[in-house]
């Protein structure tokens, strides 16, 4: 038996990898930007080099260097990253952080230093860092600790009192840890979007599971009531038989001209009622049994399952075989999903009328036993026919593996048995009886909240597959 359900540990497909990234590393901002982003930022970082002048009032050599440097690294960095193997792709982005921290130092030292409104951007770079490349809080440290280092010699070179050069040198470490911070808590949330992505994922696909195995157990039960057709077929001619040949007597009894006997007439009348109450419960019970759908499992006693079973079982069973039936009702509950187990049983019931059938077995029997085993409720489904083939034993519970025509079976009954038990906490398994025949066997756990009150309703021992 195989299935290939969705386990906890199955991950939804990975979404698409930015370009120039290896999966499992962090992405950097410098490597996921698309390109006209890239060129449009270096445009601007040239562009305010009129800004430079007006504020300067004449040209400085030094600035437009600074700022050239700066916007080729910016644009060098995407393609350095996409030629590049992935052990330098981390590299060349701290070297791309640096170096921009750098040329914003540089703009700020050409400017007056600490002073000047340039400056901004340099406790700005590991703000905006954190914010563009979150996926590695350490770019932004790094940024932070260049801005810092270039701070000190700024106000050294100024010329700062020990206070200010402290508030300047103190004010770019708050930057930084805040910088670091801000990374941190994007990672976090990035973190918890993507885990209840894949939780999501995974409950749909378990819900799809269960839904896909509830259609397949439906349409094994709704196959499983085919097989029974012909059964029910002849359990509904009989009654029906009479039913009509009982109409046609009392309507000629009313059409005569003499006295109509009417103690007669009742009793035909009680007949006819009573025919009609056995057709109305063979539609029922087929009608229940295929509409059976709840999937919560609770205590029930055995001889209350193998009783429904029973019920419609006799429908095939009932010109194959004897059934014999010792369920006692006083066995330990077991905690399971009642209809799904009384699938199980009438699955076993029928594939044994089948085989006595199929080998015209003469006297032929079905008995069904239950019983405790320690901690441990089992159930026996045996007949007196040629039991299994030496070939046929291991693959009986493959999916698909049958040994009858198209007309009887899927070849999916006892390999949705089986994993209907394993559902359980239970083992389904086969052999051949030392006697002769075969012999299913299910064992399932004794429901520990153990109710020792007595159920009522097992078949009587003896019935040739009487419901």
């Amino acid at each position: 038996m195989s299935r290939t359900p969705l386990s906890k540990d199955q991950h939804p497909p990975r979404s698409p990898q930015p370009e120039g990234v290896t999966p499992g590393e962090p992405e950097h901002s410098s490597s996921i930007g698309r390109d006209p982003a890239v060129r449009g930022l270096a445009a601007g970082i040239l562009g305010f080099l009129g800004v430079d002048l007006l504020y300067l009032g004449h040209f400085d050599a030094a600035v437009l260097g600074f700022r050239v440097v700066w916007a080729l690294n910016v644009l060098a960095n995407p393609w350095l990253l996409r030629s590049s193997t992935a052990s330098w792709r981390r590299w060349l982005s701290y070297q791309t952080v640096v170096l921009s921290t750098l040329c914003s130092l540089g703009l700020a030292w050409r400017m007056g230093g600490v002073s000047s409104p340039y400056f901004v951007l340099v406790p700005a770079m590991p703000l905006g860092i954190a914010l563009m490349s979150w996926q590695d809080r350490w770019m932004s440290v790094v940024s932070g600790g260049v801005g810092i280092l270039g701070t000190l010699a700024l106000v050294l070179w100024q010329g700062r009192g020990p206070a200010e050069s402290l508030t300047w040198v103190l004010m770019m470490v708050g930057t930084t840890v805040l910088a670091d911070f801000l990374a941190r808590q994007a990672d976090q949330v990035q973190r918890a979007e993507q885990c209840a992505r894949l939780e999501r994922a995974r409950r749909e696909s378990l819900e799809a599971l269960a839904f896909s195995e509830h259609r397949r157990a439906q349409s094994e039960k709704l196959a499983l009531v085919g097989r029974l057709s012909a059964g029910v077929a002849h359990e509904l001619n009989n009654p029906l038989a009479y039913v009509g040949s009982n109409i046609d007597y009392v309507r000629t009894e009313l059409l005569s001209e003499g006295e109509v006997p009417r103690a007669e007439l009742v009793e035909v009348l009680d007949e006819t009622r009573a025919g009609l109450q056995h057709i109305r419960q063979i539609a029922s019970d087929l009608r229940g049994f295929a509409r059976m759908d709840a999937n919560e499992p609770a205590e029930c006693v055995l001889a209350d399952v193998v009783a429904d079973a029973i019920k419609l079982a006799a429908l095939r069973l009932k010109h194959v075989a004897w059934l014999r039936v010792d369920v006692p009702t006083d066995l330990p509950e077991i905690f399971v999903v009642r209809q799904r187990l009384v699938q199980v049983v009438l699955n076993l019931l029928v594939n044994a009328g089948d085989a006595l059938e199929a080998h015209q077995v003469k006297e032929g029997e079905v008995r069904v036993t239950g019983l405790t085993e320690g901690e441990r409720v089992v159930v026996l489904v045996e007949d007196n026919g040629p039991g299994f083939a030496p070939h046929v034993l291991p693959r009986l519970f493959e999916a698909f593996f049958t040994t009858k025509g198209s007309d009887k079976g899927t070849g999916l009954g006892l390999t949705l048995s089986r994993e209907l038990v394993v559902q359980f906490g239970g083992e389904l398994t086969a052999s051949n009886r030392p006697q002769g025949g075969a012999r299913l066997r299910i064992e399932l756990p004794v429901h520990r909240a153990d109710s020792a009150e007595p159920s009522s309703g097992a078949p009587e021992d003896g019935a040739r597959g009487a419901a």
